[in-house]
């Protein structure tokens, strides 16, 4: 079994409405150290077998074509 972990963030000088009201709220709530938030998303994947390479090769092409839009977001994987 091979875990996985991708993490999907948006391109540095992409609008981020949601980071900007979460860090909005954080202030309100008195976290008043926060500069800045940029909001992602994670996925946790586990794949039957035990080849390393492959599994790797499948995650870039899930992350190329459902996971992340490449257009914007920047992905990164993890094989633990």
């Amino acid at each position: 079994m091979i875990r996985a972990r991708v993490t999907v963030t948006l391109k540095n000088g992409v609008l981020d409405p949601q980071g900007k009201a979460i860090e909005g709220a954080l202030s309100a709530l008195g976290f008043g150290d926060v500069a800045a938030v940029r909001q992602g998303k994670v996925f946790d994947i586990e794949m039957e077998g035990s080849d390393r390479a492959r599994a790797a090769a499948e995650l870039k092409a899930m992350c190329e074509k459902l996971l992340a839009n490449t257009v914007i977001e920047d992905y990164a994987v993890e094989i633990g």
